[in-house]
């Protein structure tokens, strides 16, 4: 069995989120995505969020990212209180210190890979060479294809390359196979993997495949809005080898 070292410590945590309940609408009409959410994510580790469309996985993504807030509750970014921050500060936390992988690409068709990278890398404070980025996605053999010369998981791992240049400190993941074939979608998962293991990216993965589980440090199933169980898994096995 393939399997990948951890390399976790436990008492290390990037981001803490305490007490997330998040209720969209007024007055009768609301819908509750997230109920009084507690969760650790620890420096360097790699989770996986299982669990049916509408249990608040991707909600949850968001508030942790900062592209959403909850209606109560908290999350800390190390020791500092992101939801209780101005606009500013939270725009900050995320040019800075997360990136996020989406379902569909998101790359300028008139760029090339190279480009799309390099746009990222133009604001961010501790880049990687653009060039480095894709390398690292494996894809250092497609720096000047633009995204209509590119294969569906090879334009998924431009926006991998994009998300990361910036070295976040997380990497939020939400359904990043979901367009893919089942091949392809796990040479997405190796490239995710790559950048957990070579840059000690915290990483949160959503998938609708539960056989990814099997590559996470931990692995948070969540239904009607909130954690059922946490699973820790004694050992990783590599993207590789996860059969779908």
């Amino acid at each position: 069995m393939a399997i990948l070292s951890q390399q976790v410590e436990p008492q290390n945590v990037t981001l803490r989120a305490e007490g997330l309940t998040k209720t969209y609408g007024t007055g009768e009409v609301q819908v509750t995505a997230l109920r009084d959410v507690d969760l650790d994510l620890y420096a360097g580790e790699m989770i996986v969020l299982l669990g049916p469309s509408g249990s608040g996985k991707s909600t949850l993504l968001n508030i942790l990212g900062g592209l959403d807030t909850p209606t109560f509750g908290s999350v800390f970014f190390h020791d500092q209180d992101i939801t209780a921050t101005d606009d500013k500060t939270l725009t900050r936390y995320r040019r800075d210190y997360v990136g996020f992988v989406f379902q569909f690409y998101n790359l300028i068709a008139s760029l090339t890979a190279r480009e799309n990278v390099a746009l990222v890398t133009e604001i961010a404070n501790n880049p990687l060479d653009p060039v480095e980025a894709l390398k690292i996605v494996g894809l250092g053999e497609r720096l000047d294809h633009f995204p209509a010369q590119l294969s569906g998981g090879e334009q998924q791992r431009v926006a991998i390359a994009r998300a990361i240049a910036k070295q976040p400190a997380i990497l939020l993941c939400d359904e990043p196979t979901g367009a893919l074939d089942s091949k392809t979608g796990i040479i997405v998962l190796e490239a995710i993997e790559t950048v957990n293991r070579e840059l000690g990216t915290t990483t949160a993965i959503i998938t609708h495949n539960s056989v990814a589980a099997a590559m996470a440090d931990r692995v948070i199933y969540l239904g009607d809005g909130q954690i059922n169980r946490i699973e820790q898994n004694t050992e990783r096995k590599l993207a590789r080898s996860l059969t779908w």
